[in-house]
C-alpha cells in the first residue's frame, strides 16, 4: 500500500502537489501477462457492459500465517490485511474496471489466530509447544531467513517467527466486503488467511456474458509445488515463460452453448512475471504504458481507501462507508479514456 490510513495518504498527496513532481506507485500485480490479458478482454468489452464481480483470494496456512507471526498482526502498524495485503487486489479491481470506488461495506472476524487457541508462546524458537503446534516454524534451518532475520533481530527486536497465537494480535483473519463503484459495478470480495491452498478466483458478469479466471486452484491448475513452496516461487526473480505452462481465462457469451478457453503463457519470476515488467517500464521505458498500467498517487489512494473504508465499516458495526468521507478526491466513473 501507499500508506496505512487516510491522514497519511492526504499528506502524501499534499507533498506531491507542493513538490511539483509525480510519485509512482509500484503495483506489480498489474504487470503480469495473465492480469494484462484480463484487462485487454475487459477493455475490449468482450462480455459487454460490466455489472458485478466476485473475487476470492485464499492465503494458505503457510503464507497466511506469516502475517500473524510479525508486525502485520497489529492494526496500528499494518493497517490490517485490508490495507497491507488486499490493497493490491483492490488496485487490480480498480484498474480492470477502469473505475473508482464510492462505497464499502465490510465484515471481519479474528476467529482462528491470536487468542483463539489453548496454548501460546512468544516465538517458535525454544517454544515448549513446538512438538505439537502445527504452525511451528524453525527459521534457523533456512539460510536466507536465518541470515536476514535471526542474526539481526538483536538490532531492532524484529521477530520473524513470532507466535501466531499471541494475545496482542488484533487484525482480522476472515474478511469480506461489498464495494460499489462509480460506474455502477458492485464487487463481492473475500480474503481467507488459513486456506489449505494458496490461490484466487474471479468472475466478471457482463450484459453479454461472463469471464472467469483463477490461479493455483489445485483441482484446476497442474502444479507440482507443494503449498509451503508456492510463496517463495511467487517472490522469485527468475525470468521467462515456463515451458508448457499456462494460465486460463474462460469466456462464455449469453445464449451460446459453448465457452471459450483462452490460454496465457505462465511466467516465472515475481508476481507472475509482473516484477520485471514493472521495473522495465518504470526505470527504462515509461512510455510503455498500455492501458495506463503505470500507477500514481490517485491509484494508490483509491486502492488504499477501499481497505481503510472496510476497516472503518467493521469497527463501526458494519455501516456502509463512503469514500468521500476519507478524501477530497471525487471518485471517477471512468478513470481513463480507453
Amino acid at each position: 500500500p501507499m500508506t496505512t490510513d487516510e491522514m497519511k495518504c492526504k499528506r502524501i498527496l499534499e507533498a506531491e502537489k507542493k513538490s511539483g513532481k509525480k510519485v509512482t506507485v509500484a503495483f506489480n500485480y498489474r504487470h503480469g501477462p495473465h492480469m494484462m490479458k484480463i484487462k485487454e478482454l475487459l477493455a475490449a468489452n468482450r462480455i459487454g457492459k460490466l455489472s458485478s464481480v466476485d473475487f476470492n483470494w485464499m492465503l494458505n496456512v503457510f503464507h497466511g500465517a506469516d502475517y500473524f507471526r510479525r508486525w502485520h498482526g497489529h492494526v496500528a502498524k499494518s493497517g490490517s490485511l485490508w490495507v497491507h495485503k488486499a490493497t493490491h487486489h483492490f488496485d487490480l479491481l480498480n484498474w480492470w474496471l477502469n473505475s473508482e470506488p464510492v462505497e464499502v461495506t465490510a465484515y471481519g472476524e479474528l476467529e482462528h489466530y491470536g487468542k483463539n487457541n489453548s496454548f501460546r508462546g512468544v516465538k517458535c524458537r525454544g517454544c515448549e509447544h513446538k512438538s505439537y503446534c502445527k504452525f511451528y516454524l524453525d527459521i534457523t534451518t533456512n539460510e536466507w531467513l536465518n541470515n536476514l532475520y535471526v542474526k539481526n533481530e538483536h538490532h531492532d527486536g524484529y521477530l520473524r517467527d513470532g507466535c501466531v497465537w499471541r494475545n496482542e494480535i488484533d487484525i482480522w483473519d476472515k474478511m469480506s466486503a461489498q464495494i460499489k463503484y462509480a460506474n455502477g459495478v458492485t464487487v463481492n470480495y473475500s480474503l481467507t488467511t488459513y486456506s489449505p491452498y494458496e490461490g484466487w478466483r474471479i468472475a466478471f458478469n457482463g450484459f453479454n456474458g461472463r469471464l472467469e479466471s483463477w490461479q493455483d486452484i489445485p483441482y484446476q491448475d497442474e502444479n507440482e509445488l507443494n503449498q509451503e513452496q508456492r510463496h517463495a516461487i511467487e517472490m522469485s526473480q527468475e525470468k521467462g515463460a515456463i515451458a508448457g505452462k499456462f494460465r486460463e481465462i474462460m469466456v462464455m457469451d449469453n445464449f451460446k452453448k459453448e465457452h471459450e478457453m483462452i490460454k496465457v503463457p505462465q511466467y516465472a519470476g515475481g508476481h507472475g512475471g509482473g516484477d520485471q515488467r514493472m521495473q522495465h517500464r518504470i526505470f527504462k521505458n515509461p512510455a510503455d504504458n498500455p492501458y495506463n498500467i503505470l500507477a500514481g498517487t490517485r491509484d494508490g489512494t483509491m486502492s488504499l481507501l477501499i481497505g481503510v473504508a472496510a476497516r472503518k465499516s467493521i469497527q463501526q458495526k458494519n455501516r456502509p462507508v463512503q469514500i468521500s468521507e476519507l478524501t477530497d478526491l471525487k471518485p471517477l466513473a471512468n478513470r481513463h479514456q480507453i
